[in-house]
C-alpha cells in the first residue's frame, strides 16, 4: 500500500482514471467529482473502458442522491462511453443486488476500483460491523445505510472489491482524518471496513486535511 499527499489529489486520480482501460469501478461521494471532471477533460474516448459502480442508493437514476447521476454528470456525459453497468437502485436493495449479480456474470476481477472512505470508516456501502462484511459467495449485496441519508443501498461485496488489480482511495477533508488513521495506519478491523479492502496494488490519495492524523 502506498499513501500519497499530492498538491492536487483530484488531478493525480484523474490521470490514473484517464489511463485506465478494461473494467473500472467508480464511486459516489463529494471527493471524486472534480477528479471525474478532470478525467473527462484528459480523455474524450472511453469506449474501451467498462464502467461499474461500487455501490448505489436505492433511488431512481436521476435522483440527486444517485451515485450514477453524480458520475454521469461529472464524467460520462462529457465523453464517448463504452459499456456502462449501472446499479438499478430503483429496484430496491435485494432485487437490485440480484440484478447486479447477474450483470457481473462471470466477471471475477476489476482492473481498477476507485473508492472513497466514509467518516465512519465505511467503504462502498459496507458499514462497520455489519453482516454484509461476512458475505463471501456473492458479488453484490443489499445493504442498510447506517448514516445519513438513511436510504437502502446496493454494494459490491468485500471479495469483489478486493479482486481489483488496482484499488485507489481518494479521501479529502478534515472530517475524514480519524477514519483515514483507522483505515490505513492501524490493523484491519471490521469496525473500519475500508481497512479490509486492498487490491494487488493499493494507492491512497489524500489531501493534507485528511492526512492530518497519520
Amino acid at each position: 500500500m502506498e499513501i500519497v499527499v499530492p498538491d492536487d489529489p483530484a488531478r493525480l486520480v484523474a490521470e490514473r482514471l484517464a489511463a485506465a482501460t478494461g473494467n473500472v469501478v467508480v464511486t459516489g461521494g463529494r471527493s471524486p467529482v472534480h477528479a471525474y471532471e478532470l478525467a473527462a477533460a484528459l480523455r474524450a474516448d472511453w469506449s474501451d473502458t467498462a464502467i461499474w459502480w461500487s455501490d448505489e442508493r436505492c433511488v431512481p437514476h436521476d435522483d440527486e442522491l444517485s451515485n450514477y447521476k453524480l458520475v454521469h454528470d461529472a464524467l460520462l456525459d462529457r465523453v464517448t462511453t463504452g459499456a456502462v453497468h449501472r446499479m438499478q437502485g430503483e429496484l430496491g436493495r435485494d432485487a437490485g443486488a440480484d440484478a447486479y449479480e447477474q450483470e457481473l456474470g462471470g466477471l471475477d476481477r476489476f482492473d481498477l476500483a476507485l473508492l472513497g472512505l466514509g467518516s465512519d470508516g465505511h467503504v462502498a456501502s459496507l458499514f462497520p460491523d455489519e453482516p454484509t462484511l461476512d458475505e463471501t459467495e456473492r458479488k453484490a449485496i443489499g445493504a442498510v445505510a447506517r448514516l445519513d441519508p438513511f436510504v437502502d443501498r446496493i454494494s459490491l461485496t468485500l471479495p469483489m472489491l478486493c479482486s481489483a488489480r488496482t484499488v485507489i482511495y481518494l479521501v479529502t477533508g478534515a472530517d475524514k482524518a480519524d477514519a483515514v488513521k483507522h483505515a490505513f495506519a492501524e490493523k484491519p478491523s471490521r469496525s473500519t471496513p475500508a481497512s479490509l479492502v486492498r487490491g494487488e496494488e493499493t494507492l491512497v490519495v489524500l489531501d493534507a486535511a485528511a492526512a492530518a492524523k497519520l
